[in-house]
């Protein structure tokens, strides 16, 4: 039996009432890192089991496992995965399925009531498997996400849409949220200490043609000024010093994960994307166990890498994106009885521009137009 806290019955029941209401829809809930999602969703998949077949969409392969994994083992309800990748195909009254395995399969839109998409943020309202699979489907559809807001550019440069003011737009309404400043006070994510060494000088990084990004040239041109590789060594080997041994770290590129790895050897280890699933497997077993002490990673861990006993994230790049700082600085928020507190230093003058995590803010002060904000600070639906 699992007693929900307030926000996540809160949560279950906006859900639950609307995908029983009449108008066929979409609807999103923001529930931050450590919020208990998969808990959530469980509920909200339980209560609505008897009303008709549920499709459960989420982002990989990898992810798929895991959040399938969690659901399991709630014993709440029996669930099938239908994923190429995963090799299993197979449908029930509740499926967890990666959108690239069924959009091929028209049949299946029709087949269910509801629709629950994890990660809805990748959800792109002009076009895509996800609109056109809901499109199709025409039916309540459920969206969840931490960081509710896609980046957009047009000619007057890049902008953070909020997901409920995008144009076109999938979710209509924000039907749920939890602040994440809630969850520090009540004490459901840890005690987190912000370390910024400004290594990286953002002035001199240039913006790419979308003005979303930094263009690799002017990034590498400031790490050869600056001898990057070398004073990240450094760092990195200063909180071995001070007793930190769950280390992840961020990089851009491959190049300075490996050059880590060749200079602390038996020490580090390095995930990219060209990783092998049962290499990933090794590697992450072996830091959740201790004998990897730092894992540097190439945009691998910054979505479902669930790890409460992390002690620090070191992000070693600078950012355009606010959803890729929250995601990273989010890996290390889970609390443990093992650390006391939770350590995020940031090279890239990335806490200057977004602020503290427990600071992001969404509301909306005029009507349903919602934003968000650090402390006082605008960050979406704004140019920049």
């Amino acid at each position: 039996m699992f007693v929900l806290r307030d926000y996540q019955q809160a949560a279950v029941t906006a859900n639950v009432n609307y995908a029983l209401g009449k108008k066929n829809d979409a609807v999103l809930s923001v529930l931050p890192t450590g919020s208990g999602k998969s808990l959530i969703i469980a509920s909200i998949i339980k209560a609505l089991e008897p009303y008709g077949p549920i499709i459960v969409f989420q982002p990989s392969k990898e992810i798929l496992e895991q959040n399938y994994a969690k659901l399991m083992a709630y014993n709440m309800i029996n669930a099938s995965i239908f994923s190429a990748s995963l090799n299993k195909k197979v449908l029930s009254n509740i499926t967890f399925a990666t959108i690239g395995s069924v959009i091929n399969h028209p049949q299946i839109s029709g087949m269910y009531k509801f629709i629950i998409i994890d990660e809805c943020h990748k959800v792109n309202a002009k076009g895509g498997m996800y609109e056109k699979f809901i499109r199709k489907a025409n039916v309540q559809v459920m969206g969840f996400t931490a960081t509710p807001y896609r980046l957009a550019s047009n000619s007057y440069g890049a902008i953070l849409r909020f997901l409920t003011r995008t144009q076109p737009r999938i979710f209509k309404q924000l039907v749920h949220n939890t602040q994440t400043k809630e969850l520090f006070d009540r004490g459901y994510l840890a005690k987190t200490n912000y370390y910024a060494i400004n290594l990286i000088d953002k002035k001199r990084l240039v913006s790419n043609s979308t003005g979303a990004d930094y263009t690799d040239k002017s990034v590498l041109a400031e790490y050869k000024r600056i001898g990057y590789d070398a004073a990240l060594e450094k760092i990195v080997r200063r909180l071995l010093v001070s007793g930190k041994t769950k280390i992840l770290v961020f990089t851009r590129f491959v190049a300075e994960a490996e050059y880590l790895m060749r200079k602390m050897p038996g020490i580090v280890e390095v995930v990219s994307a060209k990783t092998k699933k049962e290499e990933r497997e090794r590697i992450t077993y072996e830091f959740r166990a201790g004998i990897i002490k730092i894992v540097a990673n190439v945009g691998v861990y910054t979505i479902g890498f669930d790890f409460p006993e992390l002690e620090v994230v070191v992000i070693a790049k600078s950012t355009k994106s606010l959803a890729l700082y929250y995601q990273m600085g989010g890996r290390v928020l889970r609390p443990h009885k093992s650390k006391p507190e939770a350590w995020i230093v940031d090279l890239g003058m990335n806490f200057e521009f977004f602020g503290k995590i427990e600071d992001l803010v969404i509301s909306a002060p005029r009507g349903t137009l919602w934003e968000v904000s650090s402390k006082g600070k605008v960050l979406t639906n704004i140019y920049y």
